[in-house]
């Protein structure tokens, strides 16, 4: 009877660890992720622009994602930032900037959910708000870009467990985005752009 009470004790006092070792479907990270844009466009015949003269600035956002786990290996996840502000430039000469928000949509699949290395892949969509457009050209006037853009995304990463619920995260996308470049006066298009960026992340999750 003392060694069935002892067992009884032993398990409730059990409960509570165990309960903070368990892992819930919610996780959260933020990263740090670098954007590495494409660079490619067409050439304005018209103006002597050649192809891949406009290009958009490359810079180091931050980002938060939360992710929930529909099963043990399958998961949804949504990337979330503020709109960010790109420097453009035609053959090195800077025409203005817009900003653009870029939410990603992912299905993800997990490989091994319950190692301490967690290799990852997922596919996706995003929608692309594209605001604040200041871009002109002398000579020629402002110029203009489409408000969204719609494309796929392709996402590669994994998640090295440091403790119960934290995580160090790696994460890689390739995400097509682009938009054409219309004359602000009249909405002729005289070019058309593609950004098509890698988002390259590092950060820490925790695991609700």
């Amino acid at each position: 009877m003392k060694t069935v009470f002892g067992v009884a004790l032993l398990a409730i006092a059990l409960v509570p660890s165990v309960a903070l070792a368990q892992e819930g479907s919610l996780m959260i990270r933020a990263r740090g992720v670098y954007i590495g844009t494409a660079d490619k466009s067409d050439a304005i015949g018209a103006l002597g622009v050649p192809a891949d003269a406009i290009t958009v600035s490359k810079k180091l956002i931050p980002e938060v994602d939360i992710t929930y786990f529909l099963g043990k290996h399958v998961a949804a996840e949504l990337i979330l930032t503020y709109p960010q502000k790109h420097d453009v430039e035609v053959s090195g000469t800077g025409i203005g900037s817009f900003k653009h928000l870029p939410p990603v949509l992912s299905l993800q699949y997990h490989f091994a959910p319950e190692a301490t290395v967690r290799p990852y892949v997922g596919v996706g969509a995003n929608l692309t708000i594209i605001s604040s457009v200041d871009l002109a050209v002398p000579g020629v006037g402002a110029l203009d870009l489409e408000s969204t853009s719609v494309g796929v995304a392709a996402q590669g990463g994994l998640d090295i467990k440091l403790g119960p619920r934290v995580f160090l995260n790696a994460d890689v996308k390739y995400v097509t985005l682009g938009s054409d470049v219309m004359l602000a006066a009249s909405g002729t298009t005289v070019s058309a752009v593609k950004i098509n960026p890698w988002l390259i992340g590092f950060g820490l999750g925790y695991r609700f």
